[in-house]
């Protein structure tokens, strides 16, 4: 764990009571659902993970700008112009919200996943990359024409460090590297060394990407302060509605290399050839890379969120989520059937993502009856990192239940976990009911019969 987010971590300890912290207002904190059993309950919505809710206070601002909706960068009404400068403004705050440097550029973008394609685009000729197999698919897969090469999962973030270094020492020193790492876990919540593991990939000559898709929404990141050359997140875990995402930091890479998407916005200017052919001058800001008509909507609202979060305190929003840590993993220690999924072990510092099994239950079986039973969203299956949970999943056996887990390739065995995720929308009362029903349904079983139906658990009609 690096050392700002361990300052962010003790202060938030020192200076708030979490009991007093209020949950920011999100969307659908009051929606309703039936249950198989009868009745109806108020959504319990723990699957932040892989898409957390809009705040209110986004939603209440993209709602405000609607009527005043226009095309960027192409416009002299005034419609168009008020909305170019709210697009221009909100790539402002995004840099502020993660400390860019003067020179650093902030390309928009459609993800996390589409983030570190665009990275993967631009990299120099025989760039060589180096990524942990523990890795989220968005930061595994998407360097299949760069020389990669896979690091084993480590057990402590020291061992993080080290399995790093020496494969650094390793490489052909004269070319140019490039080292992928995620900030925080999304199957373990775990924190990764990120300032340390960027001061190894520098002493080696190497570039370092922070995937801080699960790290930003629930911790301050600073690109100067980890010392990374990249950050990519995704707007909709930081509780932004719409398919909008963020990749910044260095520029040159970014201006050296063709566009990502040729088209209008990228292009300065485009001139008819004598033979026939076209000659392009393309632009060499961030717009390069932003080929198209923008999602305006979608960039201001993660602008939005990022100052919705800012002023909420991240000082408030750690100590308060450390505190439902808290009641979730010493409510699941109660239960001998349960087993947490850990790399660095129980000490490890954490945002509020929490992986495990249960004995005697497939995990789908046992979301299923969560979400038809209680009302209680979660995820379950491989969370997109499928080395990362075989690994912590090992070879011990999974009892199928009464439900089956979608099909295993051929020769293996059909392995998947449960996680549930929270964060800064999330009411004790969720938590707490989603720690009773897991206690209920391991001590007394499930109170509906299930069936599978496309390799998933539902409810048997």
């Amino acid at each position: 764990m690096s050392a700002s987010l361990n300052a962010a971590v003790a202060t938030a300890t020192a200076a708030v009571d979490p009991a007093c912290a209020e949950p920011l207002a999100v969307l659908g904190r009051d929606v309703t659902v039936p249950l198989v059993t009868g009745g109806e309950v108020t959504y319990a919505a723990l699957d932040y993970a892989a898409s957390a809710p809009a705040l209110q206070r986004v939603w209440d601002d993209v709602a405000a700008y609607a009527p005043y909706y226009g095309s960027v960068h192409r416009g002299a009404g005034y419609l168009s112009q008020l909305s170019t400068d709210l697009f221009e403004q909100s790539r402002v705050t995004v840099a502020e919200f993660l400390d860019c440097r003067p020179t650093d550029q902030v390309v928009f973008t459609r993800s996390t996943t589409d983030s570190l394609n665009l990275l993967a685009a631009v990299l120099p000729a025989d760039c060589q990359v180096f990524v942990f197999e523990t890795e989220h698919h968005a930061s595994l897969l998407p360097w299949a024409d760069a020389r990669v090469t896979y690091l084993n999962a480590p057990r402590t973030p020291a061992e993080a460090v080290a399995t790093l270094e020496r494969a650094l020492a390793d490489r052909d020193p004269y070319g140019p590297a490039l080292v992928c790492v995620t900030g925080a876990s999304n199957v373990t919540g775990e924190l990764w060394p990120v300032k340390e593991l960027a001061a190894a990939a520098h002493a080696h000559g190497a570039r370092i990407v922070l995937d801080a898709a699960q790290l930003a929404p629930h911790h301050p990141v600073s690109v100067q302060e980890l010392d990374v050359d990249w950050v990519a997140f995704s707007g909709h875990k930081l509780y932004a509605p719409f398919g909008s995402g963020v990749l910044a930091g260095r520029a040159d890479w970014l201006q050296e290399a063709e566009p990502y998407l040729a088209g209008g916005g990228a292009s300065r200017k485009v001139a008819r050839r004598e033979d026939g052919g076209v000659d392009v001058e393309w632009h060499t800001t961030a717009a390069r890379h932003e080929a198209g008509s923008p999602n305006v909507i979608g960039v201001y609202s993660i602008a939005s969120a990022c100052k919705a979060l800012t002023e909420a305190g991240f000082e408030n929003l750690v100590a308060r989520e450390r505190h439902l840590i808290a009641k979730v993993r010493e409510g699941l220690a109660e239960v001998p059937a349960v087993r947490i999924l850990s790399l660095f072990g129980d000490d490890a510092p954490r945002v509020g993502v929490i992986s495990f099994v249960v004995d005697g239950w497939n995990s789908s079986h046992f979301a299923a009856a969560l979400s038809a039973e209680y009302g209680i969203g979660v995820r379950d299956g491989l969370f997109c990192a499928h080395p990362l949970v075989r690994t912590l999943l090992g070879s011990e056996p999974q009892a199928q239940g009464e439900c089956g887990a979608p099909e295993a390739a051929p020769g293996e065995r059909s392995l998947n976990a449960i996680r549930v995720s929270f964060g800064a929308g999330t009411p004790d009362e969720h938590v707490e009911r989603f720690v009773r029903a897991v206690k209920e349904l391991v001590a007394d079983g499930a109170k509906w019969q299930y069936r599978t139906e496309e390799g998933r658990c539902v409810p048997a009609v």
